[in-house]
């Protein structure tokens, strides 16, 4: 139910550039621009205005109740192997009302 629900999501965000996954590990990837690949937040910052976008997608998720992983320009979506299919639909609602901040800085 992940991977197809976090694909669908995908489809609706363009600083999405990948999800990738199996099983309840999953990544999102978040990119500036689709074509291109380019990383919403450059491998290696050390934080500040420069992972500000991946900052507010995960304070989103944090609102919304969902603790997600993330890493420079990942969001990992990692539940526990117990997870309900309400419990996942409710995490995958949060998570794509949170990508809307991400969206703000693709192009």
């Amino acid at each position: 139910m992940l991977g197809p629900g976090l694909r669908e999501i995908a489809g609706r965000h363009p600083s999405v550039g990948e999800v990738r996954g199996r099983g309840v590990f999953w990544a999102v990837e978040l990119v500036r621009d689709r074509e291109t690949r380019e990383m919403l937040v450059p491998y290696a910052t050390d934080g500040g205005a420069a992972a500000r976008p991946v900052d507010e997608v995960v304070a989103a998720c944090m609102e919304g109740g969902m603790y997600p992983v993330w890493n420079y320009n990942r969001v990992h979506v990692v539940p526990p192997c117990s997870i309900t299919e309400d419990e996942a639909r409710q995490g995958l609602a949060i998570l794509d009302e949170a990508l809307g901040h991400a969206d703000k800085y693709a192009v």
